[in-house]
């Protein structure tokens, strides 16, 4: 499993386009699964960097965690709106993992309730998906040309660069 920690050892350039912008965004990404008839939706999510771990939790029940309960494939991307991609744009690639620890659960909650008030202490997690990534890209216009880096585990970063 490729935890947040390892792939940002691995991709630091991809690590930090993506927590850039994952902040600019007020954690507001996009996240990417496959629906029971087998097309893509799109839907928005707030993932939060906890304990080394890419953590992608929210509202319970919701068409987005049936979805990955069903098929854990995913992307995540960082949310936009500058058509010229000033600040970079990111996508994660991976599977989630359901973590039943309810300590972690807990450590989690309480850290919510620390930086944003949000009050999910007594409340048990319907899932607790935490991501195991298994690529990740960045866009960038670079001067006059489009940089695009590219990681997969174990392989570090490369970049295609298009003019």
């Amino acid at each position: 499993m490729t935890t947040w920690s390892q792939f940002t050892e691995e991709a630091p350039h991809i690590a930090t386009v993506f927590t850039r912008r994952h902040k600019a965004t007020g954690n507001l990404c996009m996240l990417a699964t496959l629906r029971s008839d087998g097309f893509p939706r799109i839907s928005p999510v707030e993932p939060r960097i906890f304990e080394g771990m890419l953590v992608i939790v929210g509202m319970p029940n919701t068409t987005k965690f049936k979805d990955l309960a069903r098929d854990a494939r995913f992307c995540l991307h960082t949310a936009t709106v500058d058509t010229q991609v000033g600040d970079g744009d990111a996508k994660l690639f991976g599977t989630v993992v359901d973590l039943p620890d309810k300590q972690v659960h807990a450590r989690f909650a309480q850290e919510l309730f620390d930086e944003i008030g949000l009050d999910l202490r007594d409340q048990e997690f319907d899932h607790f998906y935490v991501a195991d990534l298994t690529g990740a890209s960045t866009v960038e216009v670079i001067d006059d040309h489009l940089d695009i880096t590219i990681w997969k585990p174990g392989q570090g970063e490369r970049v295609v660069r298009k003019h």
